[in-house]
């Protein structure tokens, strides 16, 4: 409350005695103004108003009306009796609040509300201070809520501000939107919102969604897993997924028998197998259909074709299985089906090289085999595989498959029986998506097949390789970047190597009117690099079916009809007296000293071995038959040669008893040990032979040992060595006969001709088999032809020699016909004995001599 500063001055009333109350209310008597009357301060005595005895008359100043801005700016002024009051207006206060206000010393000042107050504009605006108030800006996401607060806003009233499928979650001052389960934001780097609604995820685009071999279904906000055909869940009981796996169901295991009689049953991830045993094709083709194939005996097969005219059951066969591999040129095929029938058509391909429409040299049939094993091998590439590497061998199919991928680290090297072949894979990966596949590949007896004649040449060819085959399956650009080369293996060591020629087999399927041959051996895009006498290396621009070949200057032998003819021929006429001489020797009484058991048996091996050659083409295009026969063969053969030892054993130790005087009883050694080498060594080699290498016999011209592999000399070994030690034997007992045919009686020597001793001791060569080393000497035509005639001939020689020459089979003869002595034999034939008796003379002389007293 102040005190106005100004007197106000009006009517005064002076008494003498100033005492309280003497002045009336509100007025008082001043001592100091001579006892006069004066109103209090904050009063005065209105204009015009005249004081009373009792009533001085003082009213109320009202400062506030008559001081203009008494208090100071921002103030207020209140008027009250006697006094006023000044305060700050709403928003102001003074300078220094603990003291009065006073508009000159503490005037009223700005309150800065936006400081002063705790959660100004309820904390959720912006607060702008302004003289004497302040103004609230809410936030986003915030409204007023009366004019200094913000109170938030619930966007999610509205319901549809985030969109279809989503919830909308109110939050202070904003809010957020999310998708339902199973939807996320057309735009996912976005919030949901009526512009970027929420959509079905496609839970399908993520591959591990439902774990590995799993097939992933989409619905609408949602997904299912189910395995893949040929899988079961690890627990039946929850969805597929990487936690419960889908595992493989091994169809074989669970389903005994399931592919058939005669097949095997492969599992494989997802599915299974079904392929024949070997011997054995389906029904269908290479194609299998469950229910449907079975496995039938290739011979039943090949029985049941009907060809066209001019063409044989196997070409047929062969055209038919080419077929059915180019009209499914993307199929897939497993292991143990390519190797099949890789085998079976590789198998029927040589044994009908010799076939009526078949191509006379094997080109066809050879051409077939190719494109079949191309195909083949083809079928094993599984684009939905990555990198693959896979090796088959089989006794016909040697194959190395490599799926590369263009970042891989691997090298890219495939081998095939010994020969390798680098090709750049990386390199055609990049032209091919990534990944690229690569084949090499052997077939055994292609070098048979396309031999070497078909190079045009003048100079003489000598195959000295497999046949190899590259390619590249299933990819779209096959344009090499660098040459492949081939590293290829010899077939023999080389002492001299003549002219190597690395070529390709081009197949035209046709000869041209200038006498070119459709199916030749090429050398265009290919050159040798490298070469000693073990291996060659050779470089080509291209992939196709390659061989080495060597090239001298001799020129080619072709083949010679009439040497056929004469060695059929011969083999007949020396079957002829092979017949003779075991009838002899088992119908006719032979002298008790005269051993025929190993001359017997050698006639029975070299007829039974001679025989079957002569017939080999009535079973050779059966394949099972032909091994057999083979094996028969080859038992025979070593059998007959071990008798022509056992003989020239018996004859040495015969001449070795004459040279000691000693009196023979009986020629030779006991049966059982004749029987036990005739017989028991070659039954044991074969057994080797044949446990060893069991597809070792057969052939595609004769059924003999494979040439394959030094196979051979399962029989060219005891061969050899019998040739050799007979030839000892023979030149060790010619030798020891000759002092005693020297100390012969007169008589008897005199008897003897010259010419027919001479023409016994060939004849004895001939049966001992010494002239088969004729054998190595065959590149001149006067060897061919003595061999042919002289080792046909042995069942000739040895009747001539051991039945004809002997007195007693001639008197056995006699006997059979009913005629005499002297009427039907020759003076020569009379006295010429055979070697036995020869010798049987000359022991009788020796014992005579040497009991002579002297």
């Amino acid at each position: 409350m102040n005190n106005h500063p100004i007197d106000y001055m009006g009517y005064v009333t002076y008494h003498r005695n100033c005492v309280a109350g003497s002045c009336g209310p509100l007025a008082e008597c001043s001592t100091t103004n001579n006892g006069g009357c004066q109103c209090v301060s904050g009063y005065k005595i209105p204009p015009k108003h005249l004081p009373k005895n009792k009533s001085y008359g003082c009213q109320d100043i009202n400062e506030c009306e008559e001081t203009a801005n008494l208090c100071g700016p921002h103030s207020n002024c209140t008027n009250s009796p006697g006094v006023y009051n000044c305060s700050c207006l709403e928003g102001f206060v003074p300078s220094d609040p603990a003291l009065a206000l006073n508009p000159t010393r503490n005037p009223c000042t700005d309150v800065n509300e936006c400081v002063e107050i705790e959660k100004v504009c309820g904390g959720f605006g912006k607060c702008t201070n302004t003289p004497g108030n302040y103004t609230c800006t809410c936030y986003n996401g915030y409204k007023p809520d009366g004019p200094f607060d913000c109170q938030d806003i619930d966007e999610c009233f509205n319901s549809t501000i985030c969109g279809q499928e989503s919830v909308c979650t109110n939050t202070p001052g904003a809010h957020n939107c999310t998708c339902l389960p199973g939807f996320s934001p057309r735009n996912p780097v976005l919030d949901p919102s009526k512009a970027n609604p929420c959509i079905d995820i496609d839970e399908c685009l993520n591959k591990t969604v439902c774990g590995p071999d799993a097939n992933c279904t989409n619905s609408y906000a949602a997904h299912s897993c189910t395995c893949l055909f040929g899988y079961l869940l690890t627990s039946p009981d929850a969805i597929a997924s990487p936690l419960n796996p889908c595992l493989d169901i091994d169809e074989c295991a669970n389903t005994p028998g399931l592919c058939g009689l005669h097949s095997v049953c492969t599992n494989a991830p997802g599915t299974f197998h079904c392929s024949c045993v070997e011997e054995y094709y389906s029904s269908t083709g290479v194609l299998w259909e469950t229910d449907v194939t079975v496995c039938e005996s290739v011979d039943d097969v090949l029985a049941a074709i009907v060809p066209p005219e001019g063409q044989s059951k196997e070409m047929y066969f062969l055209n038919q299985m080419n077929q059915q591999l180019m009209e499914n040129p993307d199929i897939v095929l497993p292991e143990g089906k390519v190797s099949g029938a890789g085998t079976i058509s590789a198998q029927q391909a040589s044994t009908g090289q010799g076939w009526s429409g078949a191509g006379k040299d094997g080109g066809e049939s050879g051409s077939v085999v190719l494109k079949i094993s191309v195909l083949l091998v083809n079928a094993l590439v599984d684009p939905s595989q990555g990198r693959v590497n896979k090796t088959i061998h089989t006794p016909e199919l040697d194959i190395s498959l490599q799926v590369m991928e263009a970042n891989s680290t691997d090298t890219s090297s495939l081998s095939a029986r010994g020969n390798t072949m680098d090709i750049n894979l990386k390199a055609l990966a990049r032209n091919n998506n990534g990944t690229a596949s690569a084949v090499f590949l052997t077939v055994s007896g292609m070098e048979s097949l396309l031999g070497a004649s078909f190079l045009q040449t003048e100079n003489h060819t000598e195959m000295l390789s497999d046949v190899i085959t590259a390619t590249l399956p299933k990819i779209n650009h096959t344009q090499l970047s660098e040459p492949v080369n081939f590293t290829m293996s010899h077939k023999r060591r080389l002492a001299e190597p003549g002219l190597m020629t690395c070529v390709y087999w081009e197949d035209r399927g046709m000869e041209y009117e200038n006498g070119t041959k459709g199916r030749h051996w090429s050398v265009n895009g290919c050159w040798v690099v490298f070469s000693d006498e073990n291996y060659t290396v050779c470089s080509c621009s291209h992939l196709s079916t390659f061989a080495l070949i060597m090239q001298t200057g001799e020129t080619v032998s072709e083949d010679n009809p009439f040497l056929e003819w004469v060695n059929r021929m011969c083999v007949i006429v020396g079957l002829v007296f092979f017949a003779l001489a075991i009838l002899t020797f088992l119908l006719c009484s032979w002298n008790p000293k005269i051993n025929n058991t190993a001359r017997l048996h050698l006639c029975l091996c070299l007829f039974l071995s001679h025989l079957l050659l002569l017939l080999d083409y009535t079973y050779l295009t059966h394949k099972l038959v032909c091994s057999i026969m083979a094996g028969l063969l080859h038992f025979l053969v070593v059998a007959s040669f071990l008798w022509m030892l056992l003989e020239a054993l018996q004859l040495y130790l015969l001449v070795q008893r004459l040279s000691r005087i000693q009196v023979i009883q009986r020629e030779g050694l006991q049966k059982k040990y004749l029987f036990l080498i005739g017989y028991g060594i070659p039954l044991v080699i074969v057994g080797v032979s044949a446990a060893v290498k069991r597809d070792g016999y057969g052939g595609s011209k004769v059924c003999w040992l494979k040439p394959e592999q030094y196979f051979t000399w399962a029989v060219l070994g005891p061969v050899c060595t019998v040739l050799a030690l007979n030839w000892i034997l023979f030149c060790v007992t010619i030798w020891s006969l000759r002092p005693t045919l020297a100390n012969m009686k007169s008589d008897v020597s005199q008897s003897k001709d010259t010419r027919l001793i001479i023409f016994k001791i060939l004849a004895q060569f001939v049966i001992l088999g010494c002239t088969w080393v004729l054998g190595l000497f065959q590149s001149t035509m006067v060897f061919k032809y003595l061999f042919i005639v002289l080792n046909s001939q042995q069942g000739t020689f040895l009747y001539i020699v051991h039945c004809l020459f002997n007195k007693e089979v001639r008197d056995e003869y006699r006997k059979w016909l009913g005629c005499s002595s002297s009427s039907s034999t020759p003076d020569s034939m009379k006295e010429a004995p055979s070697v036995s008796e020869d010798l049987d003379k000359a022991g009788e002389e020796r014992q005579n001599k040497g009991t002579r007293p002297g």
